[in-house]
């Protein structure tokens, strides 16, 4: 199991956070090494689910490192200020990966 990278995200610029995804960002291109098998089910649901490779994997990272959850917290409106929607998003994160 890989380690969780929740103690590194703090020093992304989470202040203005909203550019993590509003879809409206710039792409880049990469390339990564997958096991074979990861690759060909990454490839099965993408078909599946008539979605690009890339936004399978796009999907699954933001889901792993959290950005996902800071959206759905910024979404809820202005109650939080950056700084404690990154703390609950963290914190909710943990709770999902420990199973809680």
């Amino acid at each position: 199991m890989l380690p969780s990278p929740m103690s590194t995200v703090p020093s992304i610029p989470f202040r203005n956070a909203a550019w993590l995804y509003n879809g409206k960002m710039r792409k880049a291109k990469t390339t990564i090494y997958l096991d074979e098998d990861v690759l060909r089910s990454a490839r099965v649901f993408a078909a599946r689910k008539d979605m690009k490779d890339s936004e399978v994997v796009e999907q699954a990272l933001r889901r792993y490192l959290g950005l996902e959850l800071l959206e759905q917290i910024w979404s809820q409106g202005p109650g939080l200020d950056p700084d404690e929607a990154l703390a609950l998003a963290t914190k909710e994160v943990r709770a999902q990966r420990r199973g809680a």
